[in-house]
């Protein structure tokens, strides 16, 4: 079916905005509604610019059983990207994982069970935990082959990837109990605009233009499978409209870089020479590495990604970053000094 009113949730964060700018732009006839909290990672500037009359932003909670019904019992469709997400935050203190991704997910369920709509849940690949490290990307190194399927057995090693297991787990057990019209997505590493400053990728962008030097975790081996965030609102925009009840689909872009050559590309492409930065100590539960095989996405419902260059992805990404020193500047010393009180 054709959806007109939408609600996307956590729609003011990096992920979701992309996915509220992707919908606006290429489906004006569909009306979003933006649930977000506007914690420290949303921001009421991703979403400018946009049509007022298609983009509404609600400030609320998704735990708020009242404000979730309200606004459920008007919508046709959920889109979930509403989560805490940040590994580092989670080791220092999980609650608001658990509280966000766990209750905040079975709030989000129950209204959609109530009133019969459709609901797309939004994860990650960090709920597999990780894979064998694969030192000669893209050769046939240990492990080479192996990539994460929808049959990959659950792993999660950190409070933010159990607790976006444990919402997983929810959800397929809301759509075999209760009759829930929901398919989930498991998403690798996006990059983009709008991307919070804590994260690697602006993190080395927005340090090199403050004049700080670059940090890469321990020995920076471990791999990501990065994707633009451009082609996961794509992929999730097709499986909300093609996707089966039920199932789950991986989203991914054959991206596999290590944090230490995606850095030194950062560098190189800033102007800087490729060793101009400092190694910091490791994350605890660090994990190797993670590969998405977005085979059955590709094949049963014909989505492919635009975005198949890293290099060029990248290159837009530090020009977006230098070109808006205003929506970043105001939080980079915050950052730094968080990071810095953990050594790293």
């Amino acid at each position: 079916m054709a959806y007109k009113n939408i609600i996307v949730t956590g729609g003011a964060g990096f992920i979701g905005s992309n996915f509220v700018h992707y919908v606006a732009n290429n489906h004006p006839e569909v009306h979003i509604t933006v649930l977000d909290k506007l914690t420290y990672a949303g921001n009421r500037e991703n979403l400018a610019g946009l049509p007022e009359g298609q983009v509404e932003l609600v400030v609320g909670d998704i735990a708020d059983a009242q404000l979730v019904d309200k606004l459920v019992s008007q919508a046709d469709a959920v889109v979930h990207y509403a989560a805490e997400s940040h590994n580092d935050n989670s080791l220092k203190n999980p609650f608001p994982f658990i509280q966000t991704n766990i209750i905040g997910t079975y709030t989000l369920i129950e209204a959609c069970r109530k009133y019969e709509v459709r609901f797309h849940h939004v994860s990650t690949d960090e709920v597999y935990g990780d894979l064998p490290l694969r030192e000669d990307l893209p050769g046939h190194g240990e492990g080479a082959g192996e990539k994460f399927t929808p049959e990959t057995r659950y792993n999660p090693s950190s409070p933010y990837s159990s607790s976006k297991a444990s919402s997983d787990l929810l959800v397929r057990a809301w759509v075999r109990s209760f009759g829930l019209e929901a398919t989930i997505s498991n998403c690798s590493n996006n990059y983009g605009p709008y991307q919070h400053i804590e994260k690697f990728i602006p993190r080395q962008i927005t340090n090199i233009l403050s004049g700080i030097r670059p940090k890469l975790y321990g020995s920076g081996k471990n791999v990501r499978d990065w994707i633009h965030t451009n082609d996961h609102s794509s992929a999730v925009w097709t499986i909300l409209n093609k996707g089966k009840i039920g199932e789950t689909y991986l989203i991914g872009a054959d991206g596999e870089k290590n944090n230490k050559d995606v850095l030194e590309l950062i560098l190189e492409q800033m102007g800087q020479p490729s060793d101009a930065y400092d190694v910091v100590k490791d994350r605890p539960g660090h994990d190797l590495r993670y590969a998405i095989d977005s085979t059955k996405l590709r094949e049963e419902l014909g989505w492919k990604p635009e975005f198949t260059n890293f290099e060029d992805g990248m290159k837009d990404t530090i020009a977006w970053y230098t070109a808006h020193e205003d929506w970043w500047k105001s939080e980079k010393e915050a950052v730094e000094n968080n990071y810095k009180q953990n050594g790293q």
